[in-house]
């Protein structure tokens, strides 16, 4: 066996070795960050926010560079410059690797070095990993996320660029498809969907623990919001649970907010109580039936 061929060999076991390594696939993209859940949601069904990122001072050692949080750019681009110079970052894409967290890092690192006026299309997918490339290493882990909501897709622009021709008719199309939205809570979500109004709320803790909290909610009958909500069911997004209420359509997102803070309360102390008084049976029923109502966001 010749030398050439025992080279080739070891160089596509290095070139396979590599790409398994970029092909794992991370379940909870965002763990380790204070800001996971309003990430989470910002990425899977807030129409139209932004938030301002908390850049790690290796990142950012003079304090004076500002990188925006969106929760979709134009034509789901990865980033983009406005002509104003202020930077954003998208979280909702066309495209994804095996790590979202690693996505979102190369397209913060390409946005702080980019030009006014330059867009990101899609994040880099393809290269393999490297260093400090996660947002785990690029913001303050322990920093909070404050999105603001919008009720249209204006901030697209800046204040001195009246949209024409295809980018006004893009902006038309992505105001009309918003529904409203409101935050009533930290990585809690009123969303008015037509005939249906809902709450959707990102938890942090173990998926698993939820549901034996909101198991332990159903049996005593506090699992609901009040008079014209119901629980509908969960889902999974990057690692975490999502459940979500049906709520009253006519009612305001407002008059929602200090029920949504009575539920926290109540499924926080549900939470601690399972450290020493486990489900009993039927509890464990009741979980089963919850498991039974998750289902896939559309």
């Amino acid at each position: 066996m010749g030398k050439g061929s025992r080279k080739a060999r070891t160089t596509r076991r290095a070139e396979n070795k590599r790409r398994k390594v970029r092909d794992v696939f991370v379940g909870r993209p965002f763990e380790g960050l204070a800001a996971e859940p309003e990430l989470i949601a910002l990425r899977e069904f807030v129409p139209s926010a932004t938030a301002k990122l908390t850049l790690a001072e290796s990142v950012d050692a003079e304090g004076d560079k500002e990188v925006t949080l969106a929760s979709v750019l134009p034509g789901a681009a990865a980033a983009m410059v406005r002509a104003d110079g202020e930077r954003f970052v998208g979280l909702q894409v066309q495209t994804r690797s095996s790590d979202v967290s690693r996505d979102l890092g190369r397209s913060l690192r390409w946005v702080l070095d980019a030009e006014p006026g330059a867009v990101l299309a899609a994040p880099d997918t393809t290269s393999e990993p490297g260093e400090n490339e996660r947002l785990q290493d690029l913001l303050v882990p322990d920093a909070e996320l404050e999105p603001e909501l919008h009720e249209d897709f204006s901030w697209w622009m800046d204040s001195d660029t009246e949209p024409t021709g295809e980018v006004a008719l893009s902006l038309e199309r992505a105001n009309a498809a918003i529904q409203p939205s409101e935050r009533i809570g930290p990585a809690a979500y009123w969303v008015h969907a037509g005939e249906k109004a809902h709450l959707r709320w990102v938890r942090q803790e173990d998926e698993n623990e939820v549901l034996k909290a909101l198991a332990r909610l159903s049996v005593r009958d506090e699992l609901a919001l009040g008079e014209d909500s119901r629980y509908a069911g969960s889902f999974r997004a990057h690692g975490l649970l999502v459940p979500v209420w049906d709520l009253d359509p006519d009612a305001h997102a407002r008059e929602w907010i200090e029920p949504t803070k009575q539920l926290g309360a109540r499924l926080e102390e549900a939470l601690a109580s399972l450290a020493d008084q486990p489900l009993d049976a039927a509890e464990r029923r009741a979980r089963d039936g919850l498991i039974g109502r998750q289902f896939t966001l559309r």
